[in-house]
């Protein structure tokens, strides 16, 4: 598991060898080995150079000591959310895009009892009917590594939310995590998160078997189903949700027995769990987890991935595009100019590209970056979105005719939440 504690989170040992492992094989290889990858693999930036991003920064909404920015959307609606602290106590806040900005933040909830993590963050969301719907984290018993997912919705427009309740019922203190919360077809929440229940207490960190699990709640905000997806995933890699025309898609980080941690994603059709399977095998084994997820994006029957991987300690970011709703998909098409820390998102556009963001790292450091790319490896400039440091995740959302981005930089040793956004302007021709 990933060992998380009040509002100074730190990765377990584990993870935190993992990552210096890959971070010093990227700074080793610097991207030097660019000329032993597949050619077809790299993009190219003449051909959408039409379509460059343009970064505007714009005020956030985000005031004060503020971290750990989440996105979420439906259609071209975009909620930002994020911890506002102070001491030990944190609120969730939140703020909708409008056409004439961010409204004013309001706040879910608050307490001394959050469990803060950079990689494990909470989220808002707003339904087809409107309803508000939102997710946070408290601790657990005296294991820091122990936290409970709550959940609570609102169906006055945020003026009033109901008392929190949890999708899972084991009762056990071990961690419930790295969620994603998403519109069920019809009505309805869904969501999917880790689950350490099959994890012994005693079991020594890495051992031991995290579950990927769904749960969904009707309008009346009971809840229907609780479900086992993979009861052998990695402990602790954020995790994704989309919805197609035939349903949800999940995306996240599996582990088979001998500690490959591909990306995998698993569909429910007819409410139903299919059976997962991988987007691309890369074969990456790696002794714990890197604490890097996948993102997912969908309209209609076309889906899209990206994620990281470091086979030989080569960091990379790549995405995926798939036709049939998420049953298969095309080549890995790489995103990175050099070499990637990972930290990836997703959005799928109007005319079949996709937007796609990532951690760029460079003998110069390491930056938020983004661009536009299709499924043949045509794409446009990568541009800097802004400076990325430590193990925080920057964000990107699809809004009304805009890109948005967030990310948390740190000013007079305090963080700060920030925003931008590209306009969008579709080619002639383009669906």
């Amino acid at each position: 598991m990933c060992e998380m504690s009040g509002l100074a989170p730190r990765a377990s040992s584990v993870a935190v060898t993992i990552a210096l492992a890959v971070l010093v094989g990227i700074s080793a290889t610097g991207g030097s080995n660019l000329s032993n990858q597949n050619p077809s693999n790299l993009p190219n930036p003449q051909n959408l150079s039409n379509l460059s991003l343009v970064i505007e920064p714009i005020a956030s909404p985000a005031v004060g000591n503020a971290a750990e920015p989440q996105f979420t959307g439906q259609g071209d609606r975009v909620i930002l959310s994020w911890l506002e602290m102070a001491g030990i106590r944190a609120s969730l806040k939140y703020a909708e895009r409008t056409a004439s900005g961010w409204t004013a933040p309001q706040t879910v909830a608050t307490g001394d009892d959050f469990m803060v993590n950079s990689a494990d963050v909470p989220s808002v969301i707003r339904l087809a009917d409107r309803t508000l719907a939102a997710h946070w984290f408290q601790q657990n018993g005296p294991d820091p590594e122990s936290y409970n997912l709550l959940l609570s919705w609102s169906k006055d427009d945020g003026r009033t939310w109901s008392p929190p309740t949890s999708p899972h019922h084991d009762g056990k203190e071990t961690q419930h995590g790295f969620a994603s919360l998403y519109q069920v077809p019809g009505a309805g929440l869904g969501l999917i998160w880790l689950d350490g229940r099959l994890i012994p207490p005693e079991a020594p960190e890495g051992s031991g078997n995290m579950s990927l699990r769904a749960a969904v709640f009707g309008q009346d905000g009971k809840q229907r189903s609780e479900a086992a997806i993979d009861t052998r995933v990695c402990e602790c890699c954020p995790t994704s949700a989309a919805t197609t025309s035939e349903g949800v898609i999940v995306a996240y980080r599996n582990r088979s027995a001998n500690q490959v941690r591909d990306i995998y994603v698993a569909r429910r059709v007819n409410g139903r769990w299919m059976t997962p399977a991988p987007v691309h095998n890369d074969n990456w084994r790696i002794a714990g987890c890197p604490v890097n997820g996948p993102s997912v994006s969908a309209r209609g029957l076309d889906v899209v991935v990206a994620w990281f991987t470091a086979v030989n300690n080569q960091g990379r970011a790549f995405v995926a595009f798939s036709h049939d709703g998420g049953r298969t998909f095309g080549p890995p098409v790489r995103v990175d100019e050099l070499s990637s820390l990972g930290r990836v998102d997703v959005e799928l556009l109007e005319d079949g590209s996709a937007a796609v963001s990532w951690v760029e790292f460079a003998r110069d450091g390491s930056q938020f970056t983004a661009r536009r790319v299709d499924r043949n490896g045509a794409a446009s400039p990568a541009v800097t979105v802004g400076p990325s440091s430590g193990t925080r995740y920057p964000r990107l959302a699809l809004g009304k005719d805009e890109l948005l981005f967030s990310w948390t930089e740190t000013e007079n040793d305090s963080p700060r939440v920030r925003t931008a956004r590209a306009r969008l302007s579709q080619p002639a021709g383009s669906r």
